[in-house]
């Protein structure tokens, strides 16, 4: 077999990979829960944050989740 046939196709999804818990930790890590509940407005984020109770409701809620990962493909445009 060649070397091309032993490479795994490569994905255009900027969240390939990634877990929610790392997505969400830099994001927390780039931003701090208050701005990131300023720019996502859920109250996992504005009332006694935590990243459990947050990856709690986001794995539940996925217009939550959505935004979460948009803002974090986002973040380098920031």
């Amino acid at each position: 077999m060649s070397d091309q046939q032993h490479k795994k196709p490569q994905t255009s999804d900027p969240l390939h990979g990634l877990s929610l818990e790392k997505i969400l930790l830099a994001l927390v890590d780039r931003y701090g829960w208050e701005e990131l509940g300023g720019r996502i407005d859920i109250k996992c984020f504005n009332i006694d944050p935590s990243i459990k109770s947050s990856l709690t409701f986001l794995r539940k809620t996925p217009w939550a989740r959505s935004k979460v990962e948009e803002l974090f493909v986002n973040m380098s445009d920031d």
